[in-house]
């Protein structure tokens, strides 16, 4: 019998997130199309990394591109289901579109 996940607290989701920002700065290029995309400042992301809209912003970037998603989940030892199970505990979540 396969053992369930209990899922994510927002707490988790919160840290996947970071961990995704951690993900994308390790790669110049793709960070810096995830901050030209919001918007702001690299400071300014880096000052609002307890915001929990902001930190949805992060794991929507990761969801649009598969293999960004797969390559995260895998770098991250996690099922690639996770991060779209984080991004529904965060603010701002579409409801139905996924």
């Amino acid at each position: 019998m396969r053992e369930r996940r209990r899922p994510p607290t927002r707490e988790d989701a919160e840290t996947m997130a970071i961990q995704a920002v951690g993900f994308l700065a390790a790669d110049e290029d793709l960070f810096l199309r995830f901050v030209n995309l919001t918007g702001l400042s690299i400071e300014e992301v880096k000052g609002r990394m307890n915001d929990a809209a902001l930190l949805g912003a992060v794991l929507d970037f990761i969801l649009a591109d598969e293999r960004l998603l797969l390559a995260f989940a895998e770098a991250m030892d996690l099922p690639p289901e996770a991060p779209l199970v984080a991004r529904r505990t965060l603010p701002g979540a579409p409801v139905d579109s996924w």
